[in-house]
Parts: structure tokens; C-alpha cells; sequence
């Protein structure tokens, strides 16, 4: 890669892995429900009055809407208000690679490799590994990790659903998708949330809140998939998926440094298992033989 695609891929995967972060200060702020709803009003509004829509069926942009802009972080959200530590779903919400390959292989008869089982299969021992098993490691509400792993399962069909639509201007369905994202948001905080919550929250709103709004909207939503587009257009899939095996690790560094989540060894090396899953369902054990990088 070029020095300045380099530069954009360490933004992305420092922007997108302290994001778990960036959430988890925000529902100080606001209640799930409303925090999920005021990120994608920001995010569609103005960027729509400068930003054409997608050249594809609105079907697809509902679609994209549905899945990955309020299944996948209504979900997240909820589990990350109920205690799931931010670090420990940076990781578990990357466990949509697979879900994506499952879901394909159904809906769209894709052929499914032993290389997709095998990482399938580590992804699952890592993941009960995660769990709190033994005294002084990090508390894991079940009702929470549940959540957060049906936030992956969202954001896998979304993906899914990205693929059946074609060619897109990633800009453009970000933008257009996002404003499927504020009624049911408002619409369920309203209901399950309360008026009275929702004026408080906004009334008293401080200027952390005002910049994680800030960062939810602009750098991991607008930015991030600008980004994330860009890399995949320039170069090959090969190159750019490998990015987001860094991205739980910045996540739980952040965490750690910034709300004193601390893992025991077994939770460290549940995330690790995960990561190893990932990278066998990306290149099978190539990965494993001597200068495989220097060949990405």
C-alpha cells in the first residue's frame, strides 16, 4: 500500500476500535434507544441535501437500513447498556465474518470450505472462553453477550444483503440507509425510554455527550466507511479484510486504558482463539507458512 492508503487504514482501525469505547461513554449520557436514534439523525442530516442516492432499488437501501443500521446497533447498544464490556464486544461482534459465510451459504448457495468450519469452530471455543468462568474475571451479562451477538447476526445480513444489491457508492447507502435509522429509534425510546428520560438527557446534555455524538456520526459512520470503501476500491480484498482482525485489538486496549476493564487470562486468550478463527476463515492456515504476509 501507498503511504497515504497505510495513513487511512490506521485511522480506520483506530476510529472503528475505540468506537466500543466511544459507546459505552455515550450511554452515560443517553439511554440506548435514544443514543442509537440521535447517531443516525446526525449522520443522515445534512450529508443528505449534499449527497445523491444510491443508484439501486430502494428495496436494497431499506434493506441496508433495517439490518445494519438499526438491528446491528440497537442490539449493541442494548447489550452494552446491560454490562457487556466494550473491549470483549469489539470482539464478539466480529464474529459476523463467519455469521456472513453461513448466511451466504444458505441464501445465496455459496460453497462452504473446510477453511469456514474449521474457523467457525475455534470462533466458538473462544467465545465460551470469554465467558467468566473463574473469580476476578470480567463480568459478562448473558442477556448482554445474547444481544451482542444478535447485533452480529444483523450486521451479517445486512452484509449479505450488500452483496445481492451490487455495485454501491458506500457513501451514498450510508447516508440514505441512516434515515430508516430515527423513527423506529425514536419511535421504541418514546415507548420503552419515556418522554421525561429523553428531555432530561437532552436538556442536561454535557460536552462529552455533544462529542460522542460527534464521533458516532461523523468518523465511525461517515468517515470510517468512506475509509473502508476507499481501501477496498484501490486494492484487494485480500489486503483490506486482514484490517479488521486489529480492530478488537485496539478495542480492548482502550477499554482497558480508558474504563479499567480488565480480562483474566482465559478471557485473554478466548479473544485470541477468536482472532485465530478469523484469520482461518480468511486464508485457511496459509497464513501460518513463512513470509504469507510479504504475499498480501
Amino acid at each position: 500500500m501507498p503511504p497515504r492508503d497505510i495513513l487511512a487504514a490506521l485511522i480506520l482501525i483506530v476510529v472503528w476500535g475505540a468506537n466500543f469505547v466511544v459507546m459505552k461513554l455515550g450511554l452515560e449520557e443517553f439511554p440506548p434507544l435514544l443514543l442509537g436514534g440521535l447517531r443516525f439523525v446526525f449522520v443522515a442530516f445534512p450529508a443528505i441535501l449534499f449527497v445523491p442516492p444510491p443508484a439501486i432499488h430502494w428495496r436494497h437501501v431499506l434493506l441496508y437500513g433495517a439490518t445494519i443500521c438499526v438491528g446491528q446497533f440497537m442490539l449493541l447498544f442494548l447489550g452494552l447498556w446491560l454490562g457487556m464490556p466494550a473491549g470483549l464486544a469489539s470482539i464478539v461482534m466480529q464474529l459476523q465474518a463467519f455469521m456472513t459465510v453461513g448466511i451466504a451459504a444458505i441464501v445465496l448457495r455459496e460453497t462452504l470450505q473446510a477453511q469456514h468450519l474449521w474457523g467457525m469452530l475455534l470462533a466458538v471455543v473462544g467465545l465460551l472462553m470469554l465467558y467468566p468462568w473463574s473469580e476476578g474475571a470480567a463480568p459478562v451479562p448473558l442477556v448482554g453477550l445474547l444481544l451482542t451477538l444478535m447485533g452480529a447476526f444483523s450486521w451479517a445480513v445486512g452484509n449479505v444483503a450488500l452483496k445481492c444489491a451490487g455495485q454501491v457508492r458506500m457513501l451514498s447507502l450510508v447516508v440514505w440507509g441512516s434515515l430508516v435509522a430515527p423513527l423506529p429509534f425514536g419511535l421504541l425510546s418514546l415507548l420503552f425510554e419515556g418522554r421525561e428520560n429523553i428531555m432530561y438527557s437532552l436538556a442536561h446534555v454535557s460536552l462529552q455527550g455533544v462529542l460522542v455524538i460527534a464521533y458516532l456520526s461523523i468518523l465511525a459512520t461517515l468517515v470510517g466507511y468512506v475509509l473502508w470503501g476507499q481501501l477496498l476500491a484501490r486494492h484487494p480484498m485480500a489486503r483490506v479484510a486482514p484490517l479488521s482482525l486489529l480492530i478488537p485489538i485496539v478495542g480492548l486496549l482502550c477499554a482497558s486504558v480508558f474504563l479499567g476493564e480488565h480480562l483474566v487470562l482465559l478471557q485473554w486468550l478466548g479473544g485470541l482463539v477468536i482472532l485465530v478463527g478469523l484469520a482461518v476463515n480468511l486464508f485457511g492456515w496459509r497464513w501460518l507458512q513463512p513470509g504469507f504476509l510479504k504475499k498480501l
